[in-house]
């Protein structure tokens, strides 16, 4: 027996995540173009058991089932993804009104529950119309992104108030552009840092678009990682820095201070352009952060293409997916964040935090796992961290990227055959916890 979870803020938003490629299925229907995971996907020996997303949990046609299942937990808000090449078939030019539709009746769907809509614009699905034309690496990118999100705002606006810009752009760059593992496949190393900065300068021009059309809240969403040294000689510690710069620094300075580390400013050289930090600075409402564990960092091989060596973590349980269980790590990041960024730091939602576990509706590993991390916020907002919100990763168990099927996150565990939903333990007790916030004293 799980004891009850300390009382949260008046306010405070609980929800769940998701994403478009992960979900939706549908990937020819109403004109869609194909994305970058369509491709990746398809090509041989890039997902386990050569798994796609061609139909995925088919939450294009199941979104009114889903919306119900939201309803029925009692969380307050939904974090989606738009799936970009849906809404413009190759990444620019008109928009597909038919693609716009489905958002449009999935907005309506979570309004009419009470469901707060938490869209984000992207979370790693580019147009392959895109890509060919070189993707995240060219400039160009980022400006059709502005362009993209402009027509969403202006079909969604009137209802949807909170948008978050990109998902964890560090793993975009890193999975997908410098070690192959993600769509696009691409193996660049410390090659793929333009993909950093063009990221941000979209997202900068994205929020200023969102802010034209009135949004009341603006997010980017980083997944962050405390990073611990493997040893404390020098080289170690250096590796540990060098990490920390690269996926934590990489994307929060320069959207909240303004300015690169400087090292990193160096390397990315003329990409850089006068005025562009300003546009990728520009103010946020809240920051969105994604935590699953910490990351020990040991000092590289001789002759290694990277600064530094992350390596597993020992003394822990572990996830399915082999990921060490640490919530105090949580709340080390978060007070960690407080203390670099001060009041540069704006309010955080916690926009994913969950597990994969083995297939079943009992999940106590997962009522344990949530359990621990809420109360890591807890603690973190106790020592003076704004913390805002908490979304679990995920709503259903879905098409995890290259692993395909075999990693579980959902609070509802799906039947890949006949894509039946049927609630785990862990939803159960998320109700049940949910009732009791809402119950207790204020």
């Amino acid at each position: 027996m799980v004891d009850p979870l300390p009382r949260f803020p008046d306010g405070f938003l609980f929800g769940c995540s998701t994403a478009s490629y992960q979900i939706e299925g549908a990937v020819t229907e109403d004109g869609r173009g194909p994305s970058i995971w369509d491709t990746f996907s398809h090509t041989d020996g890039k997902t386990l058991n050569g798994d796609t997303g061609d139909v995925a949990c088919d939450h294009y046609h199941r979104y009114p089932e889903d919306v119900a299942l939201l309803a029925d937990l009692g969380v307050g808000a939904y974090r989606f993804s738009i799936a970009w090449p849906r809404v413009q078939p190759t990444g620019s030019g008109v928009p597909s009104r038919t693609g716009l539709d489905f958002y449009d009746r999935l907005v309506d769907a979570l309004l009419e529950k009470g469901v707060v809509p938490v869209p984000t614009l992207f979370h790693w699905d580019l147009p392959q119309a895109l890509e060919d034309k070189g993707g995240w690496l060219t400039r160009d990118t980022a400006s059709y992104f502005s362009d993209y999100t402009s027509h969403v705002v202006t079909r969604l606006g009137d209802r949807v108030r909170r948008w978050i810009t990109l998902n964890e752009p560090v793993v975009h760059m890193a999975q997908g552009y410098a070690y192959g593992t993600h769509a696009p496949g691409r193996t660049l190393m410390l090659d793929a840092l333009p993909v950093a900065h063009h990221q941000l300068l979209g997202h900068g021009l994205a929020a200023r678009a969102l802010r034209a059309a009135g949004a009341a809240e603006v997010m980017i969403t980083n997944n962050c990682t405390p990073v611990w040294p493997a040893g404390e000689d020098a080289g170690d510690v250096t590796a540990a820095a060098m990490y920390d710069a690269f996926h934590n620094r990489l994307f929060n300075d320069p959207v909240l201070l303004g300015s690169y580390p400087d090292f990193l400013a160096a390397a990315l050289g003329d990409l850089v352009r006068e005025g562009d930090l300003e546009v990728i600075s520009t103010p946020l409402d809240a920051l969105g952060i994604n935590y699953y564990n910490p990351t020990q960092v040991g000092a590289p091989a001789e002759g290694s293409p990277l600064p530094f060596d992350p390596q597993q973590i020992e003394g822990y349980p572990t996830t399915a997916f082999g990921w060490p269980v640490v919530p105090s790590g949580l709340t080390d990041l978060l007070t960690g964040l407080r203390e670099t960024y001060g009041d540069a730091l704006p309010p955080i939602h916690i926009t994913e935090n969950g597990c994969s576990t083995a297939a079943g509706v009992q999940d106590q590993f997962r009522i344990d796992y949530l359990d621990a991390h809420l109360r890591a916020v807890h603690d973190a907002i106790t020592a003076g961290v704004d913390v805002r919100g908490y979304f679990v990763w995920s709503l259903l168990d879905n098409f995890e990227w290259a692993e395909g099927y075999s990693q579980r996150f959902g609070l509802v565990e799906v039947d890949f055959e006949t894509l039946s939903r049927t609630p785990r333990e862990s939803y159960r007790w998320l109700r049940s916890a949910l009732e009791a916030q809402a119950a207790s004293p204020r």
